[in-house]
């Protein structure tokens, strides 16, 4: 796979509407909140582009969004820490071989939507961030309960000096 190739088909995801969304839920209907209380942001599919990434090891596309705050922190260079209001968006694809361009990894089948919302004092417990995921295109909550941000945390815990954030934003010109 060429480099130049996963970041044309990550900027066409984000540029057009991120068209996994349609027929998933009724128009204007919101998905139910995370277990620990956490809703989907409102407007998220209107934030920009913090950062691609491909995970080779699960064979995985993902585009990074931020709200405005995040994307001013991300453009200053002032991402650790982040700054309170700070929301990031992760959204993920299987990765696959586009058919009318073999040396195209393009996005998939669409799995999940992760948040992570930044708030020193509300979320101390969990390293300043508030967590939450929806499954697939339906939205389904991810977690049997509140405590399931545990799970976040210890998963980010080995980037805890960058502020528990594993991305890297994309350098611009």
């Amino acid at each position: 796979m060429k480099y130049h190739g996963l970041i044309l088909a990550l900027g066409i995801v984000a540029t057009t509407g991120l068209a996994w969304q349609q027929g998933a839920l009724a128009q204007g209907e919101r998905p139910a909140p995370a277990p620990n209380g956490i809703e989907i942001p409102q407007g998220y599919k209107d934030w920009r582009v913090i950062a691609p990434s491909h995970r080779t090891d699960n064979n995985s596309l993902r585009v990074i969004l931020g709200n405005d705050i995040a994307i001013k922190a991300a453009r200053a260079g002032k991402t650790n820490p982040w700054p309170d209001g700070a929301s990031l968006a992760k959204l993920v694809w299987k990765d696959r071989i586009d058919e009318n361009w073999e040396d195209a990894t393009v996005p998939g089948k669409f799995i999940h939507a992760e948040f992570m919302l930044k708030d020193k004092v509300k979320y101390a417990k969990t390293g300043g961030w508030g967590y939450a995921r929806w499954l697939g295109k339906d939205q389904k909550p991810y977690g049997d309960d509140a405590d399931f941000a545990e799970e976040c945390v210890a998963c980010h815990t080995p980037v805890k000096s960058r502020d528990y954030v594993f991305t890297t934003p994309a350098p611009l010109p």
